[in-house]
């Protein structure tokens, strides 16, 4: 997928000393129960993160350092429509923070991962998905958590589960009409053209 890169942070790239960084932002639902859409909410409950050290504004959000403890990995391109996933690890979390991670419904939530450099407040969001399978290691006092991200890509392999019925439509929109009389077209004889 072609992304276009700000002019300030493709030179800071294309400097002689670079620090790159990723910031990691996870979409979960709200406390009202409000879920993260595509026409974009941002809710309360996001939780962000960056690869360096301390609190650093991008976007206008706040992220929270977390220094080596965050890795990505699997982030790659394709010039197809092929969905390729990423793999995100928080490392050295306390047994606290695991319980709250076990407690929150995060599948299908959105995840977003941004690539900056440190000299320049630009960023560019390189991979977005939908969380999908979390795993946790335990070892000694602090855990290992990795939540695995699909591609929305994914989203195009997979069959559609809806009917072009009254009823499966009225579960959507109630008050719609629209399908009511499909059935008695099934078998109906249309006369086209002259007789």
């Amino acid at each position: 997928m072609t992304r276009a890169i700000p002019s300030d942070l493709l030179t800071a790239l294309t400097q002689n000393s670079v620090e790159p960084y990723y910031a990691l932002e996870m979409l979960f639902d709200d406390l009202d129960g409000t879920s993260y859409n595509e026409a974009g909410y941002q809710g309360e409950r996001a939780v962000r993160f960056w690869t360096g050290f301390g609190l650093k504004t991008i976007n206008s959000e706040t992220f929270i350092g977390s220094g080596g403890l965050l890795s990505i990995s699997g982030l790659e391109s394709s010039a197809d429509l092929s969905a390729k996933g990423a793999t995100l690890t928080l490392s050295g979390i306390n047994d606290t923070l695991v319980e709250l991670a076990l407690q929150e419904p995060y599948q299908s939530r959105m995840a977003r991962v941004y690539l900056g450099e440190k000299s320049v407040s630009s960023t560019v969001e390189v991979f977005s998905g939908l969380m999908d399978v979390m795993s946790i290691r335990k070892s000694g006092e602090s855990s290992t958590i990795s939540l695995s991200v699909e591609s929305t890509l994914v989203t195009l392999q997979r069959a559609k589960v809806r009917r072009y019925t009254s009823e499966n439509h009225k579960l959507r929109y109630p008050s719609d009409t629209f399908f009511d009389y499909v059935a008695q077209l099934a078998d109906a004889s249309i006369q086209w053209g002259p007789k």
